[in-house]
């Protein structure tokens, strides 16, 4: 979806004019309470809170991979080699078989070690707190500048973590949702999607918001939002949902969604 700030030429030159609040920040506010209502809140609590090098870690070998499978990995090579450092330099046979757990071991093994290898050829260690006085923009253009970090992974350093920022991480299911909706481009991809749909975000959302926000999405996509199956009247997001909608129509079905 196109941002609300169509483009006009004046004097030549192409200018955005604002036509008000995106309709599309509403939409996010009412679909929240209704992923909350299907699946719970998921709070993230100040005590497990990472530092930002532990979940870029976690990103870098957590590809197609649950989540707690990840955490425990990454905690694992931490507990083996001690320091992020030592990771960096530990062999790639021994890096492999500790992430014998990942989905895609070899390729986690070999992504994680350029990473941190390119970090400590920057930094002099793996160590990212000079991103904490960055504008989250900067702090994540850096964090993309590593081999093997794109737009999902650089959104979670900053977001889930002590640095606390307001990004929104866009995984498969979550991006895949949001072009359903009809609040992005159907093929936006990550980067894309991203930019899309920051703008939209409510404004009072805090940083916690934004992951609960991602986590509730997930579980949209993992359950009733699938790839290839779409089961869209037990879905919570069907009422505010362009393809939702659609199928509803189509099925000939007729509900009142006022009061939703």
């Amino acid at each position: 979806m196109a941002p609300h700030c169509p483009k006009v030429k004046i004097g030549g030159c192409p200018i955005e004019l604002p036509l008000g609040p995106d309709p599309r920040t509403e939409t996010l506010r009412r679909l929240q309470p209704l992923l909350v209502q299907r699946f719970g809140r998921i709070e993230r609590a100040a005590a497990k809170w990472r530092r930002p090098e532990w979940v870029l870690v976690q990103g870098l070998i957590g590809a197609r991979t649950k989540s707690p499978i990840s955490n425990a990995a990454t905690d694992r090579l931490l507990t083996r080699y001690r320091s992020w450092e030592a990771v960096a330099e530990a062999p790639l046979d021994e890096l492999r078989e500790l992430l014998a757990t990942q989905t895609y071991p070899n390729v986690a093994a070999e992504r994680l070690k350029r990473a941190l290898q390119a970090v400590v050829a920057e930094r002099g260690a793996v160590d990212l707190a000079h991103l904490e006085p960055l504008e989250t923009q900067a702090a994540m253009a850096w964090l993309e500048t590593l081999p093997g970090v794109g737009r999902k992974i650089a959104a979670g350093v900053v977001n889930a973590s002590t640095l606390d920022r307001k990004a929104l991480v866009l995984d498969g299911h979550h991006t895949r949702i949001l072009q359903r909706m009809g609040l992005v481009r159907t093929k936006a991809d990550t980067a894309r999607a991203y930019e899309a749909i920051m703008p939209a975000m409510p404004p009072e959302w805090s940083a916690a918001d934004y992951d609960e926000h991602h986590l509730l999405m997930k579980k949209v996509g993992q359950t009733t939002c699938r790839p290839s199956h779409m089961d869209c009247p037990v879905c919570p997001a069907e009422a505010l949902c362009r393809t939702g909608q659609a199928e509803f129509e189509t099925a000939g079905n007729s509900r009142d969604y006022s009061t939703v």
